[in-house]
């Protein structure tokens, strides 16, 4: 097992806490690190087991994905809010920004809740298990991952609009050539974020990929 804690006391007191409970020979590597910036795990672990504050779960979340492309599948613990977002299909309200990235990994559900009554004390909120198994191909480069996801962040951060007024910006300057890229790949330039799938938004950025290497 590798374990990467932030807090300098609890990494130190962490193998000791496992000899004290007798288990001296533990094959445990404690990684005394921040979670956002780690690039290397010993080992090469397959499996992620996380219980992740609020504030940066998705942050934490999607650098291992795009970090450790070993990390095959994984459950963790968030607060509801969190879960539901990632684990939420196109077309629900909690259909998010959130959402759409961590599907470009692999398909993502909630797997269990957990009572705010087990923590002590006792916090405002519940949590909840978030399960995920990353797909056996890739949905492509990390030039088309990147496009993607501004994409996404272009969507999601002007939602209410139509993709074609809120991707004028990343795909064209001006909502008539958003529109008739958004059309090539498939996509009604009338349709919202929060309807598109992963798939969709990156058929939309292979298209923007093919329209900025033609001009």
């Amino acid at each position: 097992m590798t374990a990467v804690e932030i807090d300098h006391r609890l990494a130190a007191r962490l193998p000791e806490t496992v000899r004290d409970h007798g288990v001296p020979d533990a094959a445990l590597t404690v990684v005394d690190a921040d979670a956002l910036r780690v690039s290397e795990l010993p080992g090469d672990p397959t499996v992620l087991i996380a219980n992740l504050p609020y504030n940066v779960s998705v942050p934490v979340l999607l650098h291992f994905m795009e970090t450790f492309p070993h990390l095959q599948r994984g459950v963790v613990m968030v607060q509801a809010e969190v879960g539901e977002r990632l684990a939420a299909p196109p077309g629900r309200k909690t259909y998010g920004a959130p959402s759409a990235k961590a599907a470009w990994y692999g398909p993502w559900r909630l797997a269990g809740t957990i009572s705010r009554q087990v923590f002590w004390p006792v916090p405002n909120v519940d949590s909840v298990l978030v399960a995920f198994e990353r797909d056996a191909e890739s949905r492509g480069d990390e030039e088309l991952r990147l496009r993607t996801f501004r994409i996404i962040d272009a969507a999601f951060q002007q939602r209410r609009k139509m993709l074609r007024q809120a991707l004028a910006g990343v795909l064209g300057g001006t909502a008539a050539a958003a529109s008739a890229l958004l059309e090539s790949a498939g996509v009604a330039p009338t349709a919202r974020g929060e309807e598109l799938s992963i798939d969709d938004f990156v058929r939309v950025a292979v298209a923007a990929g093919t329209f900025s290497d033609g001009a």
